[in-house]
């Protein structure tokens, strides 16, 4: 395959996840409310990375900031980081990507430098998306860790109750968002053009002819006046003895 149609590929994939995960990191809607069994809702409660929301069925929309880095769990800080370290690399990959491109023609830049720069943003494509996967799964590690919790909560509450059913009442319950999934396919596509452009820069390195600089070119010696005047005598000579 021609490295630019692989570099064209891993350069849009890679502007493409760049933007998912640049979504996933901003979206409120990591974790929603887990409305079943739940006859009337009156409060929709969704979780994100940096706020917590809740919608009222008149629909009047309330969120509240999670200032400060103390008060959460070492597992939400990573899940923060991961996915910032994601939202840089694959916004600097995009960045150099684009001057690697073979198609853009710029002023003392080899081949070479834009194989080297293809590969280096193929490395940045691929860091990129597994940390957001990274920061995703372990989010919905948590989700369900809860969820398996409040479930088995509300599940003696109701029987206690004797009859009150688990999830009408007692601790809520939280399923997956639909910013998971954005990040997800964010950092899956982020791979693919990852591979590509790192596929790109093998085909180019490949098409590169060898050089031998240590090689001298030959040149013949060139006839001094002194050459000249024994060739003159000796040819004199030859004509005195003929």
């Amino acid at each position: 395959m021609a490295p630019s149609i692989l570099q064209n590929g891993g350069f849009v994939l890679g502007l493409i996840g760049a933007a998912a995960l640049i979504a996933a990191t901003a979206m409120n809607n990591w974790s929603v409310k887990d409305r079943q069994g739940e006859v009337v809702t009156s409060v929709y409660t969704y979780k994100g990375l940096w706020q917590d929301c809740e919608t009222t069925s008149s629909g009047f929309n309330e969120c509240r900031p999670l200032y400060g880095l103390l008060g959460y769990t070492g597992t939400f800080q990573a899940v923060r980081a991961l996915m910032i370290v994601g939202v840089v690399l694959s916004v600097l990959g995009s960045v150099i990507s684009v001057f690697s491109l073979k198609c853009l023609t710029m002023n003392s830049m080899e081949d070479p430098t834009k194989a080297k720069m293809s590969l280096t943003a193929g490395i940045m494509f691929i860091t990129g998306g597994v940390c957001g996967i990274a920061g995703a799964s372990i989010y919905a590690n948590q989700i369900v860790a809860s969820f398996t919790t409040s479930t088995y909560s509300n599940y003696e509450s109701g029987m206690m109750e004797m009859g009150i059913a688990g999830g009408m009442g007692g601790v809520p319950t939280y399923t997956f968002g639909p910013a998971l999934f954005v990040a997800w396919i964010g950092g899956g596509v982020l791979v693919v053009g990852g591979i590509l452009k790192s596929l790109a820069f093998k085909e180019m390195v490949k098409d590169e002819k060898p050089r031998y600089p240590g090689a001298a070119v030959y040149k013949p010696p060139s006839r001094t006046k002194t050459d000249a005047d024994d060739h003159q005598s000796a040819g004199g000579q030859r004509d005195r003895y003929v």
